[in-house]
């Protein structure tokens, strides 16, 4: 029992973080030019709807641990990319040659402290929901048995 108290404590906050993270990094972005892109605006949208996955998330957590845990990994997923797009820039322009950008490329990979926090949590978060979604319903078998 305390097992699950503290795997849906840890899944929580991890959900709490990934969300205070994820609308923090994209709420400077709403609403500007970035979000017109051909392919700038879908990651917009996709860390949007993210967002609120990992907010339904934080609610399922409480109750119905292993649909919470596909739910945040899911969040993850779409979270991911506007991340990978600005840490860096120069490999997902290679990959993605539509059309030619309006902005120069400065550099290839940028270091930025809120970008690489925001993956390395959603990374985390990701990893806590395939553990959750493999192993939450272990633990009650083997005390029930």
């Amino acid at each position: 029992m305390k097992k699950d108290k503290k795997s849906k404590a840890i899944q929580v906050t991890a959900c709490l973080l990934s969300l205070v993270i994820v609308w923090r990094y994209g709420t400077s972005l709403e609403g500007t030019e970035f979000s017109g892109g051909w392919l700038t605006g879908p990651l917009l949208d996709m860390k949007f709807l993210g967002s609120l996955l990992f907010a339904l998330a934080l609610l399922l957590s409480f109750f119905y641990q292993r649909i919470a845990a596909a739910i945040a990994l899911i969040a993850c997923l779409f979270c991911l990319p506007l991340f990978f797009y600005f840490a860096a820039p120069g490999p997902i322009r290679w990959v993605f040659r539509r059309a030619e950008s309006s902005v120069p490329l400065r550099a290839s990979f940028v270091w930025d402290n809120w970008t690489i926090m925001g993956i390395i949590v959603l990374t985390i978060t990701a990893y806590l929901g395939v553990r959750d979604l493999l192993f939450a319903g272990k633990s009650r078998s083997r005390n029930s048995a």
